[in-house]
Formats: structure tokens, C-alpha cells, sequence
């Protein structure tokens, strides 16, 4: 099957289709305002022919290996927009890289389904002492005996510096090179395959990075029509805006086609501005699903959004954009102001114990509803949607990393209470997402860290202090991003694993994982059939999920709690739960799962 002849704009990749072709490839690129474009191809500069629609074309073939550039007007040279290989960083030339030359051995791989997915999100640079996409190769074996089925890698296209988070990424083609470059990332994504596990790859179409970033010089990807919280938007809807498009597009294919990875999650989308009658999410998730059926394998995205708006994920043919999945924050500030008792900033909107279980019956908390933080009505109804369309998390980068100091929720909360928490989120109907190291209450903060060349780092401190006053931290205890400290500071140390109290919760997490997986009753994702009830006096939480009874008791004292029918116990996580007869005693601070009998479902 081949892609629609449009997608053929690029450099370093073959054309879209399953079979490559067998002519050589040259050097192209978009710069339509340009006068004129040479390469630079190690010491010599060669003028290139103006074409069509703003590209320019060298005969010369491209050779894996080959250091190159472009001068623009006289200026540069500059790394390609399209560069799929950045050896010397952001502000170095581009390599050529042969992707049909690496020996994958995943011919026979399809990825689990969403609906039965656990998904664990990781940072590449901190998951290991390392900080390589090889050295994570080792820590796979973990991730499968924990239970895990998806690793959703944090951004790895080339960014400043050596250490960083990705989301200030500026040659999106590029894997990162401390990381490991392209071959690395692709080792990695095989020993996945090998293991059993799926790859998710973050990636960022809402905006780039301010250092390093030469698309300016190339052609019109910004707009000053709009902005985002970060900057200049991508310019998805203005002139010359369908070659800006056709960059994206591509960049989301590429990483499904080259690299074998099986999704791929979208950063922000609220903040992609499109005005466009087919809105960029739409086309994206149109080609994607071309590509899925001419590679035969199972392909996904992921949306990030803070709109509330179901029509992300509803499918093209009902008026929707047809992506796979989208992140819900409403089940992590209500679960998260429950745990900690925190209501500053966001989570004034949050709570109770009834809010919690707005969100596991509705996933968004703030349906057409009036948020008080944002000073009016907010989302609406996801109406008719699957529970394995929203992603939830009790943790994640941002909600740890966001933190005046990157305290995870084991930093908040007592080891009962985080048990609690995981067992929510382990027994709800969407799909659960770890943040790295959660699983055994890593010691460990996941903080902001930089190693920017210029002030860049510090504006950033300061935008982030000014950010973290609507909380009310102290805007002193910010750890700055430069500070090699602060990278050091956030790495796993994997040697707390076998050590109290990390190898119990790490085996309560593994317990929860295995009762998903076995229970036909926690595979449902019919969150509208959930049965909540609770009591924000006594801080007792029960949900029903078919024969399934999930029993939180918050309260510092013993509660007993009906259940309906008689139970056998499942989990706890703490000695002392007592079954009974259409009732259950649980221990201050702990939960219980029971498996009710009675007349309707024997």
C-alpha cells in the first residue's frame, strides 16, 4: 500500500511505502523564501535547483555517514529541518543515516492492545545511572515481571545540551545522541519487542525549542496568529502551511516506520491552533492508520489535553479526530488531592471523596461544569466512550517533575495511603500509566534539570518560580535546571528495590497488576456501569466493578463497609481485613479487594 505521493518531501527516509524503492536518494529540502540554497557536503558547497512549491534539490546521492548542511542566502551552514542524525548537537551538522541497513528481529511483533494496556512511563536520561537507550536494555526484565505492556519513552529527538527532558526539542527527526542515536533508540525498541513490551515515543508538534532552532531560516513552521505557553505556535493553518503539516506528518510516520515503535504520544494538543476545515489531529491520525494498514501492525496515539473535549478521541466518522487514546488529569488531581489533602493552585477544583468518584464514573471531573479555577464551565460529557480511551495516572513527569522540588507522591503521602492510591488506580476502568520508580516509592525527586550554553537556563528558572507561586511554594526551594545536582539528584537508584519499605510496595504493585490482568471483571471498560459510593465524613470509598468490590478506608480508624453478598478477599494491603456476609472490616488506612457472590452473579 502506498501513502498518498505528498509524503514524499524528505531527505533521509524512502518514500512512504511498504516496499522501498531502489533509486538512490538525494538531497531536498523546503525553503521557500530562500534566494538560493547550496550544500555544504564535508569542505565543498554546492548550489542546489530551485523546485516546486519551495523545495530545493541536489543530484548529489546521499550516502549514510555523510556530515552535511545548507547555506541559506549565504548564511550557515545549518543542520537539515529533516536531519536524521544530530553526532555534534543542535548546533552541528547533519548525518545521513541508512535505516534499512539496521537488523531488527521483531518481523513477527504485534504490539497488546490499548484496552489491556499497562503503560510505563520513563525518562531515558535518568531511568539508569547510564542515562542511554542501551543501558535500559538491562532494566527491561523488570518491567515485565512487574507486569508492565507499554514503555512510553519521555521526548528523545535531539535537544540542547547533554541532559535535559525533551520537550525543548529542535531536530525532531533526530534521536538524541548522549542518548545513543538512531541505532541506539532502534536496540532499544527491538529488546522491547523481544521482552514482549510495546514502545511509545512522547512527541512534540505544539512548539520547539528556542536553542538550536533553525526552521526560521528554512521557512514559515511559525505564526505570530497565535502563541502557546512555550512560545511562537506551529503555523498549522497559514500560508504555506501544508508543507508544515507534510513536516510533522512525516516526523510521526518516521518513528512508526523506521524505529518499530507501536505509538506514539502527542504533547499539549489543546495547543496545536488549527482553523483548518480537516484539523491537523484528524489528518495525522488519517495517515497513521494508512500506514498501520499497509505495515500490518497494530499502531496507536495518544492524545495529552487539558480541553476535557471527547472529541479527540471519537472517530473521524462521528465527527470526531480519531485518535486512539487521550491523557486525563481530572482522575490525577482528584486522586491526588484525596492522598495528600493539597488544594492550592489547580487542585482547588478538587478534593472529596465525591469528585474522586466523579471521575472514575465520568473520567472528566469538569463536564460542562463551572471549574472555579479556571472561572468558568469547562469539558463536556464523554458520552458512549470506552474506559481504554483515557489514560490516568496517579503519577507522571508532569505532575512530579512540575513540583517546586519533583516530590513524588511517596514524598506526600504515607506508604498506606500511597498503597491506596495504587489500588485505585490499578482497579479503575482506564488504562493505568506508572511514572518511573513509582512502583516502589523511588526515593528519588524527578526534578527540572538544563545544561543550556547561554541565560536560557536561568529565564527559565525564574519563569518557573513566578509559575509556582499560584501553589504557594516557596520560590527559594526551586532546585535550579542548570545545577548538574539537580539531573544527579533525580536518577533511579535501583538498589532500593530489595530494601524496606520499597520491595513491599513494589510487591503490592505487582500483585495489582497480575489481579488486573486475571480479572475479566477489571478488563471492562464500561466505566459508566461503575458503581461508586462514598462517604466524605467517615473517608470510606467503594467501588463495584461487576463482582468486584474495591474497599478504601482513608480514616485513621477500623471501618466496616457493606459490600452486598458474600466475598471471598482478593487483596489488602494490610493484615486484619475481616469477611463477612454483605460486609467488610478494613484497617485505618488500607484497602481491600473482594470478590462478591451473590444471587445476580454467581
Amino acid at each position: 500500500m502506498t501513502i498518498p505521493s505528498h509524503s514524499l518531501h524528505r531527505t533521509h527516509i524512502e518514500p512512504l511505502t511498504t516496499t522501498r524503492r531502489a533509486r538512490p536518494r538525494v538531497y531536498r529540502v523546503w525553503a521557500p523564501k530562500a534566494k538560493s540554497v547550496a550544500l555544504r557536503l564535508g569542505n565543498v558547497t554546492m548550489p542546489m535547483r530551485a523546485g516546486e512549491t519551495g523545495w530545493w534539490t541536489s543530484d548529489q546521492p546521499m550516502r549514510a555517514g555523510h556530515v552535511y548542511g545548507y547555506v541559506i542566502d549565504g548564511e550557515g551552514p545549518f543542520p537539515d529541518p529533516r536531519s536524521a542524525s544530530q553526532p555534534s548537537g543542535v548546533h552541528g551538522l547533519s548525518e545521513c543515516v541508512d535505516h534499512d541497513s539496521f537488523a531488527w528481529t521483531d518481523a513477527s511483533w504485534q504490539a497488546p492492545p490499548l484496552s489491556s494496556a499497562v503503560i510505563y512511563e520513563l525518562h531515558v536520561g535518568t531511568f539508569t545511572q547510564e542515562g542511554t537507550f542501551e543501558s535500559a536494555i538491562a532494566r527491561l526484565p523488570h518491567l515485565v515481571n512487574l507486569g508492565v505492556t507499554h514503555v512510553e519513552l519521555m521526548p528523545v529527538c535531539e535537544f540542547p545540551g547533554s541532559r535535559g527532558w525533551g520537550y525543548d526539542g529542535v531536530d525532531l527527526f533526530a534521536p538524541h545522541h548522549d542518548y545513543g542515536g538512531p541505532d541506539g533508540l532502534k536496540r532499544l525498541v527491538d529488546a522491547c519487542h523481544a521482552q514482549g513490551l510495546a514502545v511509545i515515543l512522547d512527541v512534540v508538534y505544539n512548539h520547539l525549542g528556542p536553542a538550536g532552532n533553525y526552521l526560521r531560516r528554512f521557512g514559515p513552521y511559525f505564526t505570530d496568529r497565535y502563541g502557546t505557553p512555550w512560545g511562537e505556535a506551529v503555523n498549522l493553518d497559514g500560508p504555506d502551511s501544508d508543507e508544515v503539516r507534510r513536516f510533522f506528518c512525516d516526523n510521526a510516520l518516521m518513528w512508526l516506520r523506521d524505529y518499530h515503535i507501536d505509538g506514539l504520544r502527542l504533547d499539549a494538543v489543546h495547543a496545536l491552533i488549527d482553523t483548518s476545515a480537516t484539523h491537523f489531529l484528524e489528518q495525522l491520525a488519517s495517515e497513521v492508520a494508512a500506514l498501520q494498514a499497509g505495515l500490518g501492525r497494530h499502531l496507536v496515539l495518544i492524545a495529552e489535553s487539558d480541553l476535557n473535549d471527547p472529541r479527540i478521541v471519537r472517530s473521524r466518522e462521528a465527527g470526531g479526530y480519531g485518535v486512539d487514546a487521550q491523557w486525563s488529569d481530572d482522575f490525577h488531581h482528584a486522586l491526588h488531592s484525596v492522598i495528600t489533602g493539597e488544594r492550592s493552585g489547580y487542585y482547588q477544583d478538587f478534593g472529596s471523596l465525591a469528585v474522586l468518584g466523579t471521575a472514575i464514573r465520568q473520567v472528566f471531573v469538569y463536564a460542562g461544569d463551572r471549574s472555579p479555577h479556571r472561572g468558568r464551565r469547562h469539558g463536556r460529557p464523554p458520552l458512549g466512550l470506552e474506559g481504554w480511551r483515557f489514560v490516568v495516572a496517579a503519577q507522571n513527569h508532569d505532575q512530579v517533575g512540575n513540583r517546586a522540588k519533583g516530590e513524588r507522591l511517596g514524598h506526600l503521602a504515607s506508604v498506606e495511603r500511597l498503597e491506596i492510591a495504587a489500588a485505585i488506580l490499578l482497579t479503575s476502568p482506564f488504562v493505568p500509566m506508572l511514572f518511573q520508580g513509582e512502583e516502589w516509592a523511588a526515593s528519588s525527586p524527578f526534578q527540572y534539570f538544563t545544561a543550556h550554553e547561554d541565560d536560557l537556563g536561568s529565564r527559565i528558572c525564574e519563569g518557573r518560580r513566578k509559575e509556582f507561586a499560584a501553589f504557594g511554594w516557596d520560590p527559594q526551594e526551586i532546585p535550579d535546571p542548570q545545577d548538574p545536582e539537580t539531573f544527579t539528584r533525580s536518577r533511579l537508584r535501583w538498589d532500593e528495590l530489595t530494601s524496606p519499605p520499597h520491595a513491599g510496595i513494589l510487591d503490592w504493585y505487582r500483585a495489582l497488576i497480575a489481579l488486573r490482568r486475571e480479572s475479566m471483571a477489571l478488563g471492562d471498560g464500561d466505566y459508566e456501569a461503575i458503581d461508586v459510593s462514598v462517604d466524605d465524613k467517615a473517608q470510606h470509598f467503594v467501588m463495584r466493578r461487576h463482582n468486584i468490590v474495591v474497599v478504601c478506608n482513608l480514616a485513621e480508624t477500623a471501618a466496616t463497609i457493606r459490600t452486598g453478598g458474600d466475598g471471598v478477599l482478593l487483596l489488602a494491603s494490610a493484615p486484619g481485613v475481616d469477611v463477612r456476609p454483605g460486609v467488610v472490616t478494613v484497617p485505618p488506612e488500607s484497602v481491600a479487594i473482594v470478590e462478591v457472590i451473590d444471587a445476580n452473579n454467581r
